[in-house]
């Protein structure tokens, strides 16, 4: 689908708290446009608990529930419950939590609404960060990205939260990128059409926690997955697709950009090259990187 196709009608409305160049933002516009007014929205503490705007008023013509920080897939569970009960197969349910609430605090609840089955779509908004709170480093984290609690660089390398995800066998798993608005709207709009368990996770570069202009959002998207440092894919029913550029990438028709042009660009990684470059942790960047496609390459049954 071209941007120019997607339905007009907004649901994110005047008057958020965003930053400028907000990722959540350009993402909820998506995920509202994808799946239309019947919907209720889970959210937990995060950055779009302040991006709604302060009682008594709202940016979202939707219903949405706040939710404590570990509690978004577990209170989604409830309401996808109560509409069950209630014999309404018409409104979708929808978790929305940041990096934070999904890898770290809301884990456990999360692989709980998994396992049992639930009916909803949980979409977690990546910008790698604890980013509401002050910046602080969470599971999401890349290695030697700098934050208040790294402030000499990560010093692990961030989990991989899709292939967590996969060991549940759920019937739709997705990663994208804000840099690709029509993949968000795409795997969002056929998320909603699936019963059952849904996750989508939604690589948000974070202007003031990434150190980078506020003009350069989408770009920041984009370049991750052309350096190979994002994979955009799908999985459905156990079976996996890599889309857009990623797909080229795993099948040798495009090479990926160095790392160091994403890297750069990050004020998070300004200590790698300045005062002088770190030689021994860009490699390591670079080699995860390669054995993160090696093993991608090893999921669709590509030897290189």
């Amino acid at each position: 689908m071209a941007i120019k196709d997607l339905p007009l009608e907004e649901h994110y409305i005047p008057g958020s708290a965003a930053c400028p160049g907000c990722p959540a933002s350009m993402a909820l516009r998506m995920v509202f446009k994808a799946i239309g007014k019947k919907m209720i929205m889970v959210v937990p503490a995060c950055c779009t608990s302040v991006i709604e705007s302060l009682h008594p008023y709202t940016s979202f013509d939707i219903p949405l529930l706040n939710i404590a920080f570990e509690a978004a897939a577990a209170a989604s569970s409830g309401v996808a419950a109560a509409l069950e009960t209630m014999g309404r197969d018409d409104i979708t349910v929808v978790a929305w939590a940041g990096d934070g609430g999904t890898y770290d605090i809301g884990l456990q609840a999360l692989s709980g609404a998994f396992e049992r089955g639930t009916n909803f779509i949980y979409i977690c908004y990546n910008n790698q960060i604890y980013s509401n709170t002050g910046i602080q480093r969470s599971g999401a984290t890349p290695y030697a990205a700098w934050t208040t609690t790294t402030v000499g660089g990560k010093t692990e390398f961030r989990k991989e939260m899709g292939e967590i995800v996969q060991a549940h066998h759920i019937p739709y798993v997705a990663q994208t990128s804000i840099g690709y608005p029509e993949d968000v709207y795409r795997k969002v709009k056929k998320a909603k059409e699936i019963k059952g368990p849904k996750y989508i996770e939604i690589l948000a570069p974070c202007p003031p926690g990434w150190r980078f202009d506020m003009s350069k959002t989408a770009e920041m998207g984009k370049l991750a997955v052309e350096t190979g440092a994002w994979a955009l894919y799908e999985v459905e029913n156990d079976k996996i697709t890599f889309n857009g550029k990623s797909k080229l990438i795993l099948e040798g028709k495009m090479k990926r950009k160095p790392v160091e042009d994403w890297l750069k660009l990050q004020g998070r990684f300004r200590h790698l090259f300045v005062p002088e470059r770190d030689e021994k942790r860009l490699k390591e960047i670079e080699d995860h990187i390669d054995m993160l496609w090696r093993r991608y390459r090893s999921w669709v049954g590509i030897e290189k």
